[in-house]
């Protein structure tokens, strides 16, 4: 997964455009040009990396508070219960938030 800043899309951008011009005018596109795009998607490569898993975690924050609020329903009194199983559907609710958010992050 990359995740580009605005900047880096924009210099990335010109970068490549100015590659190809010069690759169809038949010039051998400067190294430093390719170099300086291959930083580039080695830190967008990073920042993506360090968001999935962050979102990872945040999936599995998710999922223990599911088990938790459903253990909590199940011990609840009877008065609580309605409130208790509120709380599991609010936590259900965050569960499929954060497992949406995962499953685009790894489809990119």
């Amino acid at each position: 997964m990359f995740v580009y800043t605005p900047a880096e899309k924009r210099t990335r951008r010109k970068l490549v455009r100015e590659g190809s011009r010069m690759a169809l005018a038949g010039l051998n596109p400067e190294a430093s040009k390719e170099r300086r795009i291959d930083r580039i998607d080695a830190a967008a490569e990073e920042r993506g990396r360090r968001e999935l898993g962050a979102l990872h975690a945040v999936r599995e924050t998710d999922r223990q508070a599911v088990a938790t609020a459903k253990a909590a329903m199940r011990t609840a009194p009877r008065e609580d219960r309605a409130a208790a199983r509120q709380r599991v559907r609010d936590a259900e609710q965050a569960l499929k938030r954060s497992e949406r958010a995962v499953d685009k992050a790894e489809r990119q």
